[in-house]
């Protein structure tokens, strides 16, 4: 069953991450443009039409028998709960506390430590508000007493990861980087002038020995920029999500430089995050990878379409993680201008501005409120997709395309903007007889009209944060965590480690 499900979901998290990106892989860095903040879609601040999911904490020994287990048992779940607990990232340093030598402290041991592997480390008060994607209800304790029972303890320890490629990926990759730690990590290459053909030097030779240390193919020794190194640069580039010109610039020498213990804890977050997932999910799904900007349709378990996005900006303007389902499309939807950007960002500008641009003051005194007229030229262009959720956040079209031309496309207020709204629109409502594409296309180009398109089966959408991923070679693919929440998560985890530690150890 895992390896079916590995199979069917496997390694298109990096695919599809990577999708968006290439027909542009080898064009030039464009300048990036400057995108008012009027360009922004989030909707209106409203009550919250559903409520985030709060975090299932079982108790799994409270009140209830702790089986004994044999010698032979206790010894073997001390040996697989120090062997889980580096495998699993659930320590930075990837060495587990000491197993206790009590039985009923082991065993609780086991059922935390089981909880924590298939349902994620953090409890309740660790998730932020913007966390909202949060895990599914799991006990361990029916199974453990069944493995118990059954002397088939190995077995039950092997099942309980996410059945996931993607996280499989993670951990294996999670043991090569604490290798590297282990043998000193990689040595910060000196800032200096780009480097690129023919350039030959001291720092030449140390970005080969770098490159060497993630790369099996990049000759180590040598203080020659040639074609070998520039081909060499560009897989790093494209596995850090830079643009791959072969040149070694500031954003490169920067990826490169990151730490390898920064690598580790990242990994270590985006393994907990696998583990907030269902078991299950929709074979027909829409996934937006925030972290890297892209939007990816998947029908049958396979991708099918992906995009370039624009997600949340930091500082303010992050996109939330989250699941739910688009219900409808808004075909020439208006924009309700957030009442915060407004009295920020557009007030300020005049009623001159105002009117230039489609708004209009709906109401007086400081419960005023702006509206955008539908058409080319709105915020959210031709296209809106809803789904519930406490963020009043969605998918939607721009009238600002320079700015999918970006690699940095983290410039929103928290919605997500669509390289290409029509192709999903289409592909959404394409079993709704009176929306096929001809009235689609007539509604958008000839008319502003706003109507509401309703779609015969929600599609799932799962707004993720993934900063590192594994390709199918098993090669591990870092993005920047503009968020900071690599580091926040893996500090929650270290830390509710320790005490879970502490409190099964009782």
């Amino acid at each position: 069953m895992a390896g079916d499900k590995m199979k069917r979901f496997g390694m298109v998290l990096g695919t599809a991450t990577m999708l968006a990106g290439t027909a542009q892989a080898q064009q030039s860095l464009l300048p990036a443009d400057i995108v008012p903040e009027t360009q922004d879609a989030p909707a209106a601040p409203a009550a919250p039409r559903i409520q985030v999911p709060t975090v299932p904490v079982p108790s799994p020994a409270a009140q209830r028998p702790l089986p004994k287990l044999s010698g032979e048992q206790a010894a073997l779940l001390a040996q697989l709960l120090g062997k889980d607990t580096n495998e699993q990232g659930l320590r930075f340093s990837g060495r587990a506390a000491p197993a206790p030598a009590d039985n009923d402290a082991l065993v609780r041991a086991a059922l935390d430590h089981a909880h924590a592997v298939r349902a994620g480390r953090l409890d309740t008060a660790d998730f932020q508000a913007d966390w909202a994607l949060r895990p599914q209800p799991y006990d361990p304790y029916p199974s453990f007493v069944q493995a118990v029972q059954a002397d088939r303890l190995g077995q039950w320890f092997a099942e309980l990861p996410p059945p996931w490629a993607g996280y499989e990926g993670l951990r294996k990759g999670l043991a090569t980087y604490r290798g590297i730690a282990a043998k000193g990590g990689w040595k910060a290459i000196p800032a200096g002038p780009d480097m690129g053909m023919g350039a030959k030097g001291a720092r030449v030779a140390a970005l080969r020995e770098r490159l060497a240390i993630e790369d099996s193919a990049v000759s180590a020794t040598g203080a020659t920029y040639d074609e070998g190194l520039r081909t060499a640069v560009q897989r790093a580039q494209r596995r850090y999500g830079l643009n791959p010109t072969g040149v070694v610039s500031t954003g490169t020498l920067a990826a490169l430089n990151v730490p390898v213990a920064t690598r580790v804890r990242q990994i270590m977050a985006n393994m907990e995050r696998w583990r907030w997932l269902p078991s299950e999910l929709p074979k027909d799904r829409i996934q937006v990878n925030i972290a890297a900007a892209v939007m990816t349709v998947f029908e049958g378990d396979q991708p099918v379409m992906s995009m370039k996005a624009v997600t949340g900006k930091p500082g303010g303007g992050e996109t939330p993680m989250l699941s739910s389902s688009i219900h409808s499309v808004v075909l020439n939807p208006p924009w309700n201008v957030p009442a915060g950007i407004a009295k920020r960002e557009l007030f300020p500008k005049g009623m001159g501005y105002l009117k230039a641009n489609g708004f209009r003051v709906i109401g007086e005194g400081p419960d005023a409120r702006l509206q955008q007229a539908s058409g080319d030229t709105s915020a959210l262009g031709r296209f809106k997709f809803d789904f519930d959720n406490p963020f009043a956040v969605y998918l939607h079209d721009t009238p600002a395309k320079g700015g999918f031309s970006r690699f940095d496309r983290l410039a929103s207020h928290g919605c997500i903007r669509l390289e290409k709204p029509n192709a999903l629109a289409k592909r959404l409502l394409r079993d709704v007889p009176e929306w096929n594409e001809a009235a689609i296309d007539e509604l958008t180009t000839t008319s502003t009209k706003t109507v509401r398109a309703r779609l015969n089966t929600p599609v799932a959408v799962y707004l993720l944060y993934w900063t590192a991923f594994a390709s199918g070679n098993g090669q591990i693919n870092f993005r920047d965590d503009p968020y900071g929440w690599d580091a926040k998560l893996a500090d929650k985890i270290e830390n509710r480690s320790a005490v879970q530690t502490q409190v099964a150890s009782r």
